[in-house]
């Protein structure tokens, strides 16, 4: 089943965001060439494809897990969360229609 993994950041977590990045980015990488990612990434804080120093807002995952606890173990285990990134993370079912 697809879930949505939606993180929001702290505020000013830009400098631990690009620290923790290539980690994070790895964890993603696992998950497509599983073929189990449907598409992630960062929800800027400024309205603009360059987020710049303004940084980011949190974070969207849509991926397939065997179960709603399968998601949140994955979840938390996020490079993000151990580099204090994410002060929030809600993670739901996604029925996909589109």
């Amino acid at each position: 089943m697809l879930y949505l993994i939606y993180a929001e950041d702290v505020a000013n977590s830009l400098e631990q965001r690009l620290a923790a990045r290539p980690a994070h980015l790895a964890r993603l990488q696992q998950l497509k060439d599983q073929d189990r990612l449907i598409v992630a990434g960062p929800t800027p804080i400024a309205d603009s494809e360059d987020a710049g120093a303004a940084g980011f807002s949190g974070s969207t995952i849509i991926a397939e897990f065997s179960s709603l606890a399968e998601a949140k173990n994955w979840a938390d285990k996020d490079p993000y969360i151990e580099a204090g990134v994410y002060q929030n993370v809600t993670i739901k079912p996604f029925k996909r229609i589109f």
